[in-house]
C-alpha cells in the first residue's frame, strides 16, 4: 500500500502518491547513471605508465624467458654442439693424468662383483709396527686411492641403477678402512714412545737436545773402546783352565 504524504512541491495535487525520498536524485537527472566494472580509480587509467626499474622482471626459468635488455654476451654467438663424429677433434689425454687414479688400471668404470671381492685381509697393527715411516706413508695413500675408486664405482652404479656389486663394494671398503685404522694405531704408539723418550732425555745429562743438526746428540760418559784382557778376570781364568 502506497503511503500518502503531503509534498510541498506538489502544490497542484496536495494529496499525491510520491516516490521515496532517496530516489529523488535519480528521477531528477535525465542521463542514466552507470557504474564502472573496475574498482580502480578512473584517474589510475589516465596516468602515464612509469618505467619498470626491476631488471629481473620477466625472467623465469620455467617459462624460458630471459632479460628484456641485451647484455654484454649478446654480441658473441653461442657455440653449437658438433653432432657429426667426423668433424669432432680428438683430444689427447695424458696417460698419467691424476683423474685416472679414480679408476682401475684397465681404465674401466665398473668392476664385476668377482673382481671387487678378490682381495686379501687387512693389515694388522703387529705387522705395521715393523714398517718404516715411508712404508706407512705409502700404504696410507694407497688406501686413499682405493677408497676413491670404490666411491667412484658406487656413484656410477647408483646413477646407472645397476643393481649389483654394492655388497662386495662395502666389504672391500670395510677392509681398507680397517687397514687405515691399524696405521693410525701404529703411528699413535710411535708418538707416545717418542714423547716418553723426549721426556727422559730432558733429565738425562748424556743427551743434548739442543745439538746442532749433523752432530751427535747422545754423548755417553763411557768409552766405546774395548777394555784390556786384564780387566776381564773371569774370562782370563776360563781361558787358562
Amino acid at each position: 500500500m502506497a503511503s500518502i504524504v503531503l509534498n510541498p512541491t506538489c502544490r497542484t495535487h496536495p494529496i499525491l502518491k510520491c516516490p521515496p525520498t532517496f530516489l529523488a536524485p535519480v528521477l531528477s537527472s535525465s542521463t542514466p547513471v552507470r557504474a564502472a566494472f573496475s574498482t580502480s580509480s578512473p584517474l589510475a587509467h589516465s596516468r602515464k605508465r612509469r618505467r619498470d626499474n626491476n631488471p629481473n622482471r620477466g625472467v623465469s626459468a620455467l617459462r624460458r624467458t630471459g632479460l628484456k635488455h641485451k647484455v654484454e654476451m649478446s654480441r658473441y654467438p653461442l657455440p653449437q654442439p658438433v653432432t657429426d663424429p667426423a668433424r669432432r677433434s680428438e683430444v689427447a689425454v695424458d696417460d698419467n693424468h691424476g683423474l685416472w687414479g679414480f679408476f682401475r688400471s684397465e681404465k674401466q668404470v665398473l668392476s664385476t662383483p668377482e673382481e671387487t671381492s678378490s682381495f686379501g685381509r687387512p693389515w694388522v697393527v703387529e705387522e705395521l709396527r715393523h714398517k718404516s715411516w715411508e712404508d706407512l706413508h705409502s700404504l696410507w695413500w694407497i688406501c686413499c686411492k682405493e677408497r676413491n675408486i670404490l666411491a667412484t664405482q658406487e656413484y656410477e652404479r647408483a646413477r646407472l641403477k645397476a643393481g649389483y656389486g654394492d655388497a662386495e663394494n662395502l666389504e672391500r671398503d670395510r677392509a681398507v678402512r680397517q687397514t687405515q685404522k691399524a696405521i693410525k694405531h701404529a703411528l699413535t704408539e710411535r708418538y707416545y714412545a717418542f714423547e716418553e723418550a723426549r721426556r727422559v732425555a730432558v733429565t738425562d745429562p748424556e743427551v743434548d737436545l739442543e745439538a746442532a743438526p749433523g752432530t751427535q746428540a747422545y754423548r755417553p760418559s763411557y768409552s766405546d773402546e774395548p777394555l784390556p784382557e786384564e780387566e776381564y778376570p773371569v774370562k782370563a781364568n776360563a781361558a787358562n783352565a
